[in-house]
């Protein structure tokens, strides 16, 4: 699939993109030429609230809509480097969140299929897509631990917050060969995790480092009635 880029967009406060790519990716053993140009192209200050937009390209997770926040950006390049992408995977994400994210995978892989529960996330997202041109991004509101079964299987497979496990509907729809990368913990630290696929019973996994998400809720993940309770 061709994937348009927004000339005005690629222009919009560049150099800002280009001093957040030397000094907290490049200087951080981000070395993925792909994640590197994708984080160029895709302007984060538009997938912030208006009154973040200033802060958009430091190195910090900022509050957007929902009560929920945006990672910040070496987290956002280390996962989508972990997943190492070729340009015709089929990639599902679990966390829609801002769209940012899916918006720098959309321009390293064939299709994003990305899942998020609040339905003013997604429609916020939906809207950032289409004002920005992004026609390989499909949204879905659900339970993303559950997976998107009608679309698997896929070839790598993001989780943007934290859950207790990983989930084996998630292991199931990954293909073999696959790659999925998942922060696994407790509610307030987690480890990001890589595991493949080697084949169809085989898993390999591997800690990437220690990390901080927000909880994964679903029947596969926490219970939102805990979270609400704070246990």
């Amino acid at each position: 699939m061709t994937k348009n880029y927004n000339t005005e967009d690629l222009n919009n406060r560049l150099a800002e993109r280009e001093w957040m790519i030397q000094t907290q990716l490049v200087s951080r053993d981000i070395t993925d030429e792909a994640v590197i140009k994708s984080m160029l192209i895709v302007p984060r200050h538009k997938y912030v609230m208006e009154d973040k937009q200033a802060y958009a390209y430091y190195d910090t997770a900022l509050d957007i809509e929902a009560g929920q926040t945006i990672s910040q950006p070496y987290i956002v390049a280390l996962m989508a480097q972990a997943l190492e992408l070729k340009s015709s995977d089929k990639v599902m994400e679990i966390g829609t969140g801002s769209g940012y994210s899916a918006a720098i995978l959309s321009r390293m892989a064939e299709y994003i299929y990305t899942i998020e529960r609040l339905d003013v996330l997604a429609q916020i997202a939906k809207r950032r897509f289409q004002d920005q041109g992004y026609e390989n991004i499909e949204v879905y509101v659900g339970d993303g631990t559950l997976g998107w079964a009608e679309k698997a299987p896929f070839d790598a497979i993001l989780v943007t917050a934290g859950g207790p496990l990983i989930p084996d509907s998630l292991i199931h729809q990954l293909a073999v060969g696959g790659r999925l990368v998942i922060p696994v913990g407790d509610k307030g630290v987690q480890k990001l995790m890589r595991v493949k696929k080697t084949a169809t019973s085989e898993l390999s996994e591997e800690n990437l480092g220690t990390v901080r998400f927000v909880p994964l809720i679903g029947t596969k993940g926490w219970r939102e009635s805990i979270m609400l309770e704070g246990l």
